[in-house]
């Protein structure tokens, strides 16, 4: 359901508090009280969007889709596009990257399979059943690019599902057919034969990399899409890597400069292909689904986000990664399979043009993007769950403290698929909790000199506690929203305006308006049973992304920035990440 106006907009207000002076504050407040006045502008906006829910599954998501992805013009990698870089396999050669591949492909369907019989669990977060609408649209599905606006094709709806995946290695595209002509899928043995082909029919590196096409600016993108779909051949390529269940990507070694750093370059390379010189072109970043397997033992995934989001992805990897764990004794049999499709293109002067131009702009998005990935070991979710604390809220508030040189707009990503059709809500921070312990922590290693011995030891304690208490009120307030979130009911009402022929309310012109939503600090909690990592680029040019994996005794972190902005680096802030949560965990635990 819609939540009530009056609440929204006071957290509105309370959102605004560390972020405007008192002056803009009340300006701001007097805009917010003519807005919701009885039977005013507010009020009617209102009344459209407890309409609107009362006759679609959910009143904000499509809309939500529609504004926040398709309605963007910015390139998918970097922008939009998230990655999941996964612990790197045992192997570093060629033969043993097509084995393990082979098995991802079985694993992937094997999953696929549970979702065509009803066998994926139903999923709850604290006690209520999640949505699950979104599994089936994992597979066989993609964005097409548009002038204005993208959309969304899912082709695995139609009365004759695709049975093909796409392959691709050193810029060429492969059909394989997964399925023998009974239904059965293909056996590992039999998938890895067919690898084998594509393998000796792609050793030559000096093709077009058709899919950095896929990484420009939608707008471009779209123009080019275009021209290229106007050739026949063209057009069946484009079709078949759009229709696949899913892509494979099969790439040569990430570049090793030392143990401490390929983390990091490990997870660049699953989020954008590492540059136009290395793996870029092995992507269709449209596809919903694309694993990355490198020859290194480097793999991992990214999914298209319009489409798909973080919760299912993360069941995909825990049944992947368990199938991967069992032997497969299953004989391939002896059936012959057909050659495995080459797709070809036709590629006139303007499309070559066009490739050229988005190696160009790819290659500067790349290096103005500063990736850092670590491993924080002194401690995991299990310290805050000992003192009865949310290890996501700990989480949280660490990362409000480590950014507290500038107070800033920061969100974190809810789901809110307790509720059908459901995607994501924003938890906005700072609280003004944050904020006072924040000071306080600045002065954490500060103890009043010139006080007697027997009292130090009493102010420390004082000083402790308080903090103790202040830091367990900034976690307490960091809660989820159940639904009643602020951003997704301002957008709406924002948006049903615009759908009703008005002008745009002056709320939503107000300075105050675009300051909140100019998010700093992006950040998101993909919670998995294994060592994983997500990464993706800021919202913002002077932003950071921050996404966290919690263990039980450690916490897989990614931090991304954008070189341009003298202001933000990614590597500082990890240090100041590290830092924080060692004094939180003095704080927590203190060793004196």
């Amino acid at each position: 359901c819609v939540p009530p106006l009056a609440q929204t907009l006071q957290n509105y207000l309370r959102a605004l508090e560390p972020l405007l002076p008192p002056e803009e504050l009340n300006h701001t407040r007097r805009m917010v009280h003519e807005f919701s006045r009885p039977g005013g502008l507010g009020a009617q906006l209102q009344e459209g969007l407890e309409r609107r829910a009362r006759h679609t599954k959910n009143w904000i998501s499509d809309r939500w889709v529609q504004w926040a992805f398709l309605e963007s013009r910015q390139p998918l990698p970097v922008h939009s596009n998230p990655a999941i870089s996964l612990p790197r396999r045992d192997y570093n050669d060629w033969r043993s990257q097509l084995v393990f591949a082979s098995k991802l492909i079985a694993a992937v369907l094997d999953f696929k399979a549970k979702i065509n019989t009803g066998q994926i669990p139903m999923e709850y977060m604290r006690g209520k059943p999640l949505c699950m609408e979104l599994y089936p649209l994992l597979f066989s599905s993609c964005r097409i690019p548009g002038p204005k606006h993208d959309s969304i094709a899912h082709y695995g709806r139609s009365r004759r599902s695709p049975t093909h995946i796409t392959v691709v290695r050193n810029y060429q595209f492969f059909q394989l057919e997964v399925y023998n002509s009974d239904g059965s899928q293909l056996t590992e043995g039999q998938i890895h034969s067919q690898l084998m082909r594509i393998r000796s029919q792609s050793w030559k590196t000096d093709k077009e990399p058709m899919g950095i096409l896929t990484s420009e600016h939608r707008h471009t993108w779209g123009e080019a899409y275009n021209r290229l779909l106007r050739d026949k051949l063209n057009k069946e390529s484009v079709r078949l890597i759009e229709t696949g269940l899913f892509s494979l990507c099969l790439d040569s070694p990430v570049m090793r400069i030392s143990d401490e750093k390929y983390a990091s370059r490990k997870a660049a390379q699953i989020l954008h292909g590492g540059g136009t010189f290395s793996n870029s072109g092995n992507r269709w970043f449209d596809k919903t689904l694309q694993f990355v397997v490198g020859e290194d033992g480097s793999w991992g995934l990214l999914y298209e986000a319009a489409t798909i989001e973080g919760p299912p992805i993360a069941t995909l990897l825990h049944h992947i990664l368990q199938y991967c764990d069992n032997p497969n004794p299953q004989r391939a049999p002896l059936i012959p399979l057909p050659m495995p499709k080459k797709l070809y293109f036709n590629i006139d002067r303007e499309i070559k043009r066009d490739i050229e131009l988005a190696k160009q702009n790819l290659d500067i998005l790349i290096n103005d993007l500063d990736v850092n990935v670590f491993n924080f070991k002194r401690f995991g979710k299990d310290l805050p769950k000992k003192y009865n604390m949310s290890p996501n809220s700990f989480i949280q508030v660490a990362l409000q403290l480590a950014y507290y040189k500038s107070v800033c707009p920061a969100c974190d990503i809810a789901s809110q698929r307790m509720f059908r059709g459901g995607r994501t809500e924003y938890i906005r921070s700072p609280t003004s909790q944050t904020n006072m312990i924040s000071a306080d922590l600045m002065r954490f290693q500060v103890i009043s000199f010139g006080v007697p011995c027997k009292y130090s030891a009493h102010l420390f304690c004082l000083q402790r506690e308080a903090k103790l208490q202040l830091f367990r009120e900034a976690v307490d307030a960091y809660t989820a929203l159940n639904g009643h979130g602020i951003d997704r009911h301002l957008l709406g009402l924002k948006l049903q305006a615009i759908e009703e022929g008005m002008s745009i309310p002056k709320i939503f012109m107000d300075t105050a308006y675009g300051l909140a939503t100019h998010w700093k600090l992006r950040t998101g909690q993909v919670p998995a049973n294994t060592d994983s990592v997500m990464c993706f680029g800021p919202l913002v040019p002077d932003g950071y992304a921050i996404c966290y994996n919690p263990q039980a005794d450690h916490v897989h972190f990614s931090i991304t920035a954008f070189n341009c902005c003298e202001e933000t680096n990614a590597e500082t802030l990890a240090h100041t990440l590290k830092d924080t949560l060692c004094q939180l965990q003095e704080l927590l635990q203190p060793t004196v």
